[in-house]
C-alpha cells in the first residue's frame, strides 16, 4: 500500500474494478442441492415423518403439494387472499388442536367448499373432544370464511407412530 492510501484510508483501484464487473464465473452460483433438507445427526436420533423425508427436489415426483393456489395465475381474482386465508387456517388448527395434530394441514379447495385433511394423534385427547374440536373447528371457519368447511381426520395411537426414518 502506498502512503497516501494509508493516510487517507482509501482502497486500491482494482478492487473498484473487480465490482464493476458484473460478471462472475465461480462456482457458487450452482443450484442449491441442500436447501431444505434437513441436517443428519451424529447418532441418527432426529425422527422424521414422510414429508419431511422426501428432499424438496423429489417432492413433486413422489408426492402432491399439501395446497393448490391457482389464483396467481394470470388474469385471476383473489391472489393474495387465498394464500394468507390458508395460513390463517393453519394458525386456527395449530391453536385449537394444539398438541395433537401429527401431520400437516392439507387444504383442498372444491369450489366454494373448503375440505381439510390430517392426522390427530390420540395420546393427549379423548374420542369425545375430538368429536367436539371437528365440530368447532368446522362451525368457526365456516363462519369466518362464508363457505362450507369439511373436515376429514384420521387418528393414530401416538406420534411415534409417524416416525418414518431417524436421521
Amino acid at each position: 500500500m502506498s502512503l497516501h492510501q494509508v493516510l487517507f484510508r482509501t482502497q486500491p483501484m482494482g478492487c473498484f474494478l473487480h465490482i464493476s464487473r458484473g460478471i462472475s464465473l465461480s462456482a457458487t452460483l450452482a443450484k442449491n442441492r441442500k436447501s431444505g433438507v434437513p441436517k443428519i445427526t451424529p447418532f441418527r436420533t432426529k425422527p422424521l415423518t414422510y414429508e419431511e423425508a422426501i428432499p424438496p427436489s423429489r417432492m413433486n415426483v413422489r408426492k402432491g403439494w399439501l395446497s393448490f393456489n391457482t389464483s396467481n395465475l394470470h388474469e385471476e381474482k383473489r391472489a393474495g387472499e387465498t394464500t394468507f386465508e390458508d395460513f390463517l387456517v393453519r394458525r386456527f388448527l395449530t391453536g385449537t388442536w394444539h398438541g395433537s395434530l401429527a401431520s400437516e394441514v392439507v387444504i383442498k379447495r372444491r369450489h366454494n367448499m373448503l375440505v381439510l385433511s390430517f392426522l390427530v394423534s390420540m395420546e393427549r385427547i379423548l374420542p369425545r373432544q375430538v368429536y367436539f374440536l371437528q365440530g368447532y373447528t368446522e362451525r368457526m371457519l365456516s363462519g369466518w370464511f362464508k363457505m362450507p368447511v369439511k373436515i376429514e381426520l384420521q387418528t393414530v395411537a401416538s406420534q411415534k407412530d409417524m416416525i418414518f426414518k431417524k436421521i
